[in-house]
């Protein structure tokens, strides 16, 4: 979809403040969607789907936008609710993209006088523990790709599921690894996250392995992207979409489907046996990790069933027996 000249730039602008390409995306993504709904809605009280995704905002002007008022943006959020069944974290980051673009139109291209969605507090999001596999569930599911003889890719899959469970790395840092970003013993590895940001992750001995596994078969077809790690049946540098399958693929053979799990699940999982079989410091964890702000770190701090079990069973009234059991029937 064509998108309008101030949408554009705003997404130029993220581009130059080294937002990621995803991010940018999500953006353009909330916004293409929030324009059409203020088209739409001035025709229809309640727009379909379809009627939504007719519409045609390439020429959306800054007159339009001017005229777009608080109310404006919690009719839309109430409609992403209502018809569209956006939970609070969906609805938080639609009404994040809203308020950068009008900030950006107002204290950076000065061409409005007001955010219309400044005053918009964000919807509390429920807090819920992070889903992860179990050491016994990881172990799994490495075997399973091992079991998978027929597969011409195994010693790459095996090493992708090996330096998640271990290193607890994002998706968009793994398919961005290069060869380039490891020394020559594979002792450590640098990363690009969120924000561009680089950090170095020292990498464990199962690490080094399936690194070393995989390179050794790794230049046995056509390479195309010749500094990239992890490359695809076509020789380029492997996809999102292709790392994705692969994890629900094994997930899958491990018997694990039923979990619903995603690549970044597998993130969660190196983090939470790091912190709770491993015992590593959670401030440790955070530059593990790369999370900027500590609390974004102690989700992991969660305890399991077993230390709650235990800590039942510590209770020094845990053993306790009645003496007299007299007048029981």
């Amino acid at each position: 979809m064509e998108c309008p000249e101030q949408l554009n730039n705003f997404c130029n602008y993220m581009s130059h403040l080294n937002r990621s390409k995803l991010t940018i995306e999500q953006y353009k993504t909330d916004l293409i969607m929030f324009f059409q709904y203020l088209r739409a809605s001035q025709k229809h009280r309640i727009p379909t789907g379809e009627e939504l995704n007719a519409e045609n905002i390439s020429d959306f002007s800054l007159e339009e936008l001017r005229a777009v008022k608080g109310d404006d943006v919690f009719r839309f959020l109430r409609y992403v609710t209502d018809e569209r069944g956006n939970k609070p974290c969906a609805r938080a980051r639609k009404l994040s993209s809203i308020k950068s673009f009008f900030k950006y139109l107002v204290n950076v291209r000065e061409v409005l006088e007001v955010n219309p969605a400044v005053a918009i507090n964000t919807p509390k999001i429920d807090k819920r523990l992070p889903k992860y596999l179990s050491l016994e569930e990881s172990i799994d599911l490495l075997e399973a790709v091992e079991a998978d003889g027929e597969s011409e890719n195994r010693e790459r899959d095996y090493c992708i599921l090996t330096l998640f469970l271990n290193c607890g790395i994002r998706l968009s840092e793994l398919v961005g690894i290069n060869l380039s970003d490891m020394d020559r013993n594979f002792t450590k590895l640098r990363v690009i996250g969120k924000g561009s940001k680089e950090r170095v992750i020292y990498l464990n001995d199962a690490s080094r392995q399936s690194i070393a596994s995989y390179l050794q078969v790794r230049g046995s077809r056509e390479i195309k992207d010749k500094n990239a790690l992890f490359i695809s049946r076509l020789g380029k540098r492997v996809s999102r979409p292709t790392v994705q399958h692969i994890v629900y693929k094994y997930l899958e053979r491990a018997g694990l489907e039923f979990r619903h799990l995603s690549t970044h699940k597998l993130r969660h999982t190196a983090a939470t046996l790091m912190y709770q079989e491993g015992h590593v410091d959670v401030r440790v964890l955070k530059e593990i990790l790369g999370h900027e702000q500590l609390n974004t770190t102690q989700i992991y701090t969660h305890v399991n069933d077993a230390q709650v079990r235990s800590a039942m069973d510590a209770n020094p009234l845990a053993n306790l027996r009645r003496k007299n059991k007299q007048n029981e029937k």
